[in-house]
């Protein structure tokens, strides 16, 4: 509720709260009718609901939604746990995680964690108990729920994201591998005779899985496997690896396992005098808006943070509407290839 009336000055009577009886009286209705409004309950009639929110307007009324949370046991409010805000997919998964969720009426509360430890994943629920939210997203973008390292607390409604613990929770993921199997795929069905890779940091569930499909591939195929070469999803770390590939004749193909270090791996192929793609291609994954306007611009694998972020509202949602869990599993969203001057067949 409001403030009104009153001078608002030493010795003024004092500003007086406008109620939902004040609505009520002015809009002509009862109170339970502003009640059933204020909550968005859809059985109130389209002229109703526009002459008491005609009502609200001209008094200055605002909902509690304090008292009807706590009334209804409902907060209109997602949190969201996660390990970095620096890395490109968990950013734009925020992003649309907070889009889809104010589209169904819902905020989100963000917690971030500096160290994925189990101490400080249980801190982190505790907080959001405290900051009263419906349901939690998880972007886990460590390899630790697969391995047991760090539990999830029981009865919390709960989405992860970029995990292996389908088994035990419901997860949203892109699907790496298939991402992974196309850019390799495209590099051999160019002519290439082999790929090399630039990783993802060790620890990163994305990164694993996209070198486990990268040698798949080579494997299945038949081609050599060559030596991969580790990076930690920066720009300085695929600067890095592209200063040793760029010494080996025998590299005619390079898959960084995201746009980022492919970035780099283009700096240092320009600076050694190797030109992309006629002395060696090179693709990226994540297809962020830049990779477009790189030199040359980048062939990569696309993903869908969008639609991750959507399903992940959408199970949340199911959860708290349902009032029980989801059955676990793990929700693969789609990656396409993108092919753009970063790729061509090899000089023969």
């Amino acid at each position: 509720m409001v403030e009104r009336g009153g001078s608002g000055v030493p010795g003024g009577r004092r500003k007086q709260r406008v109620s939902m009886a004040d609505v009520a009286k002015l809009a002509g209705v009862s109170s339970q009718t502003v009640s059933r409004v204020s909550n968005g309950h859809p059985g109130v009639i389209a002229s109703t609901r526009e002459q008491v929110l005609a009502a609200m307007r001209e008094l200055g009324y605002r909902p509690n939604s304090a008292a009807r949370a706590l009334r209804y046991g409902q907060f209109n409010t997602i949190g969201v746990i996660l390990f970095s805000l620096s890395s490109t997919g968990n950013s734009r998964t925020v992003e649309a995680i907070a889009t889809h969720a104010a589209a169904e009426g819902y905020a989100i509360t963000l917690i971030p964690i500096d160290v994925p430890t189990q101490d400080n994943v249980l801190g982190a629920f505790t907080r959001m108990g405290e900051l009263a939210v419906d349901a939690v997203v998880v972007i886990m973008e460590v390899h630790l729920l697969d391995t047991g390292t760090v539990q999830l607390p029981p009865g919390v409604h709960v989405v992860v994201v970029d995990s292996d613990a389908g088994d035990r929770y419901c997860v949203v993921d892109t699907d790496q591998a298939d991402g992974a199997r196309m850019a390799v795929r495209h590099l051999l069905d160019l002519g290439h005779e082999t790929v090399w890779h630039v990783t993802g940091p060790e620890s990163s569930y994305a990164g694993q899985r996209r070198t486990q499909a990268w040698r798949a591939v080579l494997q299945e195929a038949g081609r050599p496997v060559p030596p991969p070469l580790h990076g930690d999803w920066s720009a300085e770390s695929g600067y890095a690896a592209g200063l040793t590939l760029a010494g080996r004749p025998d590299c005619t193909a390079v898959f960084t396992a995201n746009d980022q270090m492919a970035l780099g791996v283009l700096r240092a192929f320009h600076e050694r005098g190797v030109a992309v793609p006629e002395d060696v291609s090179v693709v990226g994954f994540d297809d962020i808006p830049d990779a477009a306007y790189f030199v040359p611009p980048l062939t990569t694998v696309h993903q869908d943070f969008a639609e991750v972020g959507r399903r992940c509202v959408e199970k949340a949602l199911q959860q708290i509407r349902g009032g029980g869990g989801v059955r676990a599993g793990t929700d693969l969203v789609p990656t396409s290839l993108v092919v753009r001057e970063s790729t061509g067949s090899p000089r023969r």
